[in-house]
């Protein structure tokens, strides 16, 4: 008997191994992002260019959700290797553009390396924290938070000391779901709070005087009082926060923000595009993609705890808390509650490389939801 056109459509969506719920909300927020774009640029070059990204990242998802974690687990010191040599790479031969060396020019176009440790540090943290029984032992942590100053340190050179962080956190997390715990408190009296507030006191002044450079000091400042530089530094901010406070409840309009639409917000196409759904939609709006974005991450909290082995697990539960990073991040950002470090708006801003990195994710976790690791290659 021949199979129907839906058990035909069924065979297909099973053999690409998609989840079924975490897609359809992917889609509903890259949609939601397109129209948004248009909002914010007015320009169908730039839409075709971004539904071109965004064939190219579901083509990458598709891919990575074929490949079984237990396979990603093996092979991820090659990937840290090759992770860390692109990143040699980049210190010595680099392209640079506004200031900083970050890119790799390979002719039809530039690579920026970074991007790829988004995905190769929570991989590689999970496999040497997965080896034995959680919480782990103190030589994988050693080892593990060596591979992670070391990915740290290298992206900080380029300079780029937001993404450093951000990736230097994706390690944390893998870490952060192991189990291990920092044994500082073990009474409830002055010294010890008295020795942890000295310890971020004496980071800090380290920090500010020998490590951060002069343009991040100023995005601090910044932060802190945009007013002392509002036509320069603090001009984003300024614009941002008008754009979000004039929003409202409902919003003026999808094309009808004044500060979008008149340039007033600067990348309001790319990291900015928040004030621009603030200002255009109002309140609701932003609940509206929060909500999305809650599904997102309930999503994948589910898939990632239902997996079999301990390194699903934990890498699944790592990306899932690396995209609200990001979120959190560029949001805060946006509102004057962060420093601007160019951080784009998952699924939303305007971009091709980090949509890839974020669609690699999700491929990941797809992966996680449909591979059922046999239990003679969970050791492997």
């Amino acid at each position: 008997m021949k199979r129907t056109l839906l058990a035909e459509v069924r065979h297909f969506w099973h053999y690409f191994k998609m989840d079924t719920p975490l897609f359809l909300i992917l889609m509903g927020t890259s949609a939601f992002g397109l129209l948004m774009l248009y909002s914010a640029s007015e320009s169908m070059n730039l839409i075709y260019k971004q539904i071109l990204h965004f064939v190219l990242a579901i083509g990458v998802m598709l891919v990575i959700a074929q490949i079984p974690p237990y396979l990603l687990r093996r092979y991820s010191p090659y990937f840290m290797l090759f992770g860390i040599f692109l990143l040699l790479l980049v210190l010595l031969f680099g392209s640079s553009s506004g200031g900083a060396q970050r890119w790799l020019d390979l002719g039809l176009m530039r690579f920026q390396p970074s991007e790829l440790m988004k995905i190769i540090m929570p991989i590689a943290i999970a496999s040497i924290l997965s080896e034995k029984t959680l919480p782990p032992k103190i030589l994988p942590i050693v080892i593990s938070i060596a591979a992670i100053s070391t990915i740290v340190l290298l992206i900080a050179r380029q300079p780029d000391l937001g993404t450093s962080l951000l990736i230097g956190a994706s390690g944390a997390y893998v870490l952060f779901f192991s189990g291990v715990r920092i044994q500082i408190i073990r009474h409830n009296n002055w010294l010890n709070f008295g020795a942890i507030g000295a310890f971020i006191i004496g980071g800090g002044y380290i920090a500010w005087h020998y490590l951060l450079m002069a343009y991040q000091k100023k995005r601090i400042l910044t932060m802190i009082d945009p007013s002392l530089d509002p036509l320069g530094a603090g001009y984003h901010i300024l614009q941002s926060k008008i754009a979000i406070g004039s929003g409202g409840l409902f919003g003026k309009g999808i094309e009808q923000g004044s500060q979008s639409q008149l340039n007033f917000l600067p990348e309001h196409a790319t990291d900015f595009i928040f004030a621009v759904i603030a200002e255009e939609l109002g309140l609701l709006g932003v609940l509206f993609l929060l909500c999305l974005y809650g599904l997102i991450i309930w999503r994948c909290f589910v898939i990632s705890f239902e997996s079999e082995d301990t390194f699903s697990k934990l890498l699944g539960a790592s990306l899932t808390l690396i995209f609200f990073t990001y979120v959190f991040v560029n949001i805060g950002m946006v509102s004057g509650l962060l420093p601007v470090v160019g951080v784009p708006l998952p699924l939303i801003s305007y971009g091709g490389s980090s949509l890839i990195t974020l669609f690699a994710s999700f491929g990941i976790i797809m992966s996680i939801r449909k591979h059922k690791t046999p239990s003679y290659l969970s050791q492997f």
